[in-house]
């Protein structure tokens, strides 16, 4: 746990993917809520406020490099750190 207690602004859009562009490692330090549509989902690989989506798994399907395959859901998306 860190000392500090300022937190990095969430951003518009954010991945779990250390290789993708929206992944910021500085947000991970803290626990991060998405709820989307009213309910608080702990099974998103990314989102996207403005365009009002989340990639989730699909399944337990995986692709040709043992990744799992995601599917965008649209709906209403909040991102909000978690408190300790």
């Amino acid at each position: 746990m860190t000392t500090n207690t300022e937190r990095p602004t969430l951003p518009d859009r954010l991945s779990i993917d250390p290789k993708s562009p929206y992944f910021v490692e500085a947000i991970f330090e803290h626990d991060v809520g998405i709820r989307f549509n009213d309910k608080v989902r702990s099974d998103v690989s990314e989102y996207c406020v403005s365009e009002g989506w989340i990639m989730v798994a699909a399944g337990k399907a995986v692709d040709r490099r043992g990744n799992p395959l995601l599917i965008k859901i649209r709906g209403k998306v909040e991102v909000f750190y978690i408190d300790a």
